[in-house]
């Protein structure tokens, strides 16, 4: 059994009055690989991008039984970080992977993670030496091709051209460029940006 799988079925155990219909749980971040592939490293939280099912009262147990030094999150050495949706850097649509396997074993969570290459895609935002281990990862394994991570990553620097984030989109681009030279082993490939950004 991962030990992220274990995290959420102590959650599941916790959550107390029947949750109708069942909270969806939409996992994000270095748990989503660990949930979805063989790779396994440490990680010191669970991401949950923030839905509409995780206002209010729906969130605020969340956090009371899993977030940062509750009990549950000493025990499995993780924690539910709950995510704005408009925080991490992804594609405009998002693709979520249902995880029937898990979620068939809990009562009052349904679990979802990103998918691969979106998960990739994010983590060409703050690209620390860990999330870079995660991206050379996942292109060992084959789990990314190329070209689907550049029409991901483009349509995520779509969805990042309308607000304030844009000015932080070079650095992106950078970082990009990064992978496919050292991990792909390929050109870099053109993402076009607007005059005011270069």
């Amino acid at each position: 059994m991962k030990r992220v799988e274990d995290f959420f079925r102590d959650i599941d155990a916790h959550w107390g009055a029947l949750a109708a219909p069942r909270v969806r749980l939409r996992i994000i971040g270095s748990a989503a690989l660990l949930l979805q592939t063989d790779y396994q490293r440490g990680t010191k939280d669970s991401d949950v991008l923030e839905t509409a099912e995780l206002k209010g009262s729906t969130a605020a147990r969340l956090t009371e039984l899993a977030g940062k030094g509750t009990h549950l999150s000493l025990r499995h050495r993780m924690y539910v970080d709950i995510v704005g949706s408009a925080l991490p850097f992804m594609p405009q649509e998002p693709t979520w992977r249902r995880l029937d396997s898990l979620s068939q074993t809990l009562r009052h969570l349904e679990v979802e993670a990103l998918d691969v290459t979106d998960v990739v895609v994010s983590k060409l935002k703050r690209f620390p030496p860990h999330d870079r281990a995660d991206i050379v990862a996942m292109i060992e394994r084959d789990l990314v091709a190329h070209e689907a991570l550049i029409e991901r990553f483009r349509s995520a620097v779509d969805s990042y051209l309308l607000d304030a984030r844009a000015e932080d989109l070079p650095r992106y681009v950078n970082n990009l460029h990064r992978v496919e030279r050292d991990d792909f082993g390929v050109h870099e490939t053109e993402i076009e940006l607007p005059s005011w950004l270069e």
